[in-house]
């Protein structure tokens, strides 16, 4: 129910369709009275103007029924593909909105299952739904009673047939809803093994495991198959128990019906009036099966859609810290699922410093950073920034005090200079070119041709230190009162990784800098290093307090030393 907001924008189409419809079914309603009378006073009684008359009035209630179906046609089409790309839109808001909690805890692949697959299911359904939402049921109650004014006795065989076909269809629905929900669900997995291989085909083709990996996804695209057939197989009873129920209620129709001639109650034409009904009801049940089996699906496909829409952001209750530090972390401790990422870590950074952070593979460094742009919230503690609690900022005020660059970067088809506006749109071409300078992405351009120059999709055209300094760039340009680099110099040699930092180090407008690495040379120059180990500080000061005190810290940089990465 919460999604007929969606109709807002289309309420006079949803509302024309059936309508327009419903005037069809009405004007089809009068044919076989037509029919009946043209053999009743024409063919038996010999009046030919009778036949004149009802042929004619056949032939416009034809072509005023085929204006009233085309027309619904177009409203109801045009309501469903409104509503579709209105429910599209919000869920696509909302998979960006949503914490990255919520987003790890959805997966990438059932988020395009639910923005393609899924909203296309219920588009069919809605369109379906207008159509026939007010068209078969008045078909099927209009023939009962006009069987049931025409004879009482031969109209009982209506309702007969009718009770048996809603109880028909009403198990196969029971039945098939679950079942089209588990396939949909299974479709999900197959995404994310299309997704997984497609991805990562070069590594699938270095180590020589194509065929073990189409294996796998053909067992995917199987087990999906048979939980689609095992649906199909349920809801393929309907137009044949359909036409079983209505053949036998002709039958007995056209037996009782030749009875009542025989007595005199009923005319030739009132049988063939009859029969005609039966046959609609027939036509119009089979329309009404398939829309059942289409309805199945988009309820199921719409609980999925309602589930991500009614996921909501963690709110913790919060206090606003006391604190005369810019950002301060408070006994904080983050858990993804029941793995602890994060344990009571606590530390304070005041403006303007440049904050180190190393550790170990899976020692939390990321984490800790991603908790300042709220893409993930503590499980217990706080962080505040200016002594207010950052659950205390909306998202888009806090993120855009952020500039952040991530190991990974992401790289957009385009050019280069569409990507660095990612970070601020109404950068100026000096602005960008600086930005990029800073970075030490300046040979990129001149490499390229400029900042018109055109990325592929994914950056394929570039290297991965090419695409980190676009995406440190990108962050740069925002000019950000706090800016963070995720690992984002890995893949950058060391001479450009010291005059990346010393170039941030010499910005007029000092930002305060958190650089999370795993080598030590990156961080050296911090006014404070935080070393961290399986989610725990074991280690806070400049380099030369934690070699002299910090043992995990000293290990590291003597590691380094000797692989002669210094």
């Amino acid at each position: 129910m919460k999604m007929l907001r969606y109709f807002s924008k289309y309420k006079k189409d949803a509302v024309l369709a059936p309508l327009l419809k419903l005037s069809e079914a009405i004007l089809e309603l009068l044919i076989p009275v037509l029919v009946a009378n043209i053999i009743d006073k024409g063919v038996n009684g010999g009046d030919k103007a009778a036949v004149y008359i009802d042929v004619s009035l056949m032939l416009l209630l034809g072509v005023v029924g085929l204006a009233f179906s085309i027309a619904g046609q177009y409203f109801s089409a045009r309501a469903a593909t409104g509503f579709a790309s209105e429910l599209r839109g919000d869920l696509y808001d909302k998979l960006l909105n949503s914490p990255s909690k919520v987003t790890d805890k959805i997966g990438v692949a059932a988020m395009i299952t639910r923005m393609t697959s899924d909203i296309n299911q219920i588009q069919n359904g809605i369109n379906l739904t207008l159509r026939l939402l007010l068209r078969s049921p008045c078909i099927v109650f209009g023939s009962l009673i006009a069987a049931l004014l025409i004879d009482v006795k031969v109209g009982l065989i209506f309702v007969a047939v009718i009770i048996l076909l809603a109880l028909v269809v009403a198990v196969i629905m029971r039945i098939s809803i679950p079942k089209y929900g588990k396939a949909q669900k299974e479709l999900d997995s197959v995404s994310l093994t299309a997704r997984e291989n497609l991805t990562g085909v070069r590594v699938i083709r270095a180590f020589g495991i194509e065929d073990n990996e189409t294996k796998e996804f053909e067992r995917k695209t199987a087990t999906q198959r048979k939980l689609q057939n095992s649906a199909a197989r349920v809801s393929s009873l309907l137009n044949p128990l359909t036409f079983a129920l209505v053949n036998l209620g002709v039958i007995a129709l056209i037996y009782v019906g030749a009875i009542r001639v025989e007595e005199g109650a009923l005319t030739q034409g009132r049988v063939v009036a009859l029969y005609n009904y039966m046959v609609q009801i027939l036509v119009e049940l089979i329309k009404f099966a398939d829309l059942a089996v289409v309805i199945t699906r988009s309820l199921a496909c719409g609980k999925r859609i309602q589930s991500v829409l009614n996921e909501k952001d963690e709110e913790c209750a919060c206090e606003s810290a006391k604190s005369s530090d810019y950002i301060k972390y408070d006994s904080v401790d983050v858990r993804y699922g029941g793995t602890e990422a994060l344990i009571g870590v606590t530390f304070s950074v005041e403006k303007g410093e440049t904050v180190g952070i190393i550790g170990g593979t899976g020692s939390g460094k990321s984490t800790l950073v991603n908790l300042l742009p709220r893409l993930y919230d503590v499980s217990g503690g706080s962080v505040s920034l200016c002594g207010k609690d950052l659950r205390e900022y909306s998202p888009e005020v806090l993120r855009e005090k952020i500039g952040i660059a991530l190991q990974k970067p992401t790289i957009y088809k385009g050019t280069i200079k569409s990507n660095v506006l990612l970070g601020n749109k109404n950068a100026t071409d000096e602005d960008i070119i600086s930005a990029l300078n800073i970075a030490q992405a300046g040979d990129i351009v001149a490499e390229k041709g400029g900042i018109y120059a055109e990325v592929e999709q994914g950056g394929r055209n570039f290297s991965g230190g090419q695409k980190q300094r676009i995406e440190i760039a990108r962050a740069i340009v925002k000019k950000p009162e706090i800016l963070i680099l995720d690992d984002s110099s890995s893949a950058l040699d060391y001479l450009t990784d010291l005059k990346l930092r010393k170039a941030i180090a010499d910005l007029d407008y000092k930002p305060t800098v958190f650089i999370v690495s795993q080598r030590t040379a990156s961080v050296k120059s911090a006014d404070k290093i935080i070393v961290l180990e399986n989610g725990r500080i074991v280690g806070i000061g400049t380099h030369e307090e934690l070699m002299s005190s910090c043992g995990e810290y000293r290990e590291i940089e003597l590691s380094q030393q000797r692989e002669g990465t210094l």
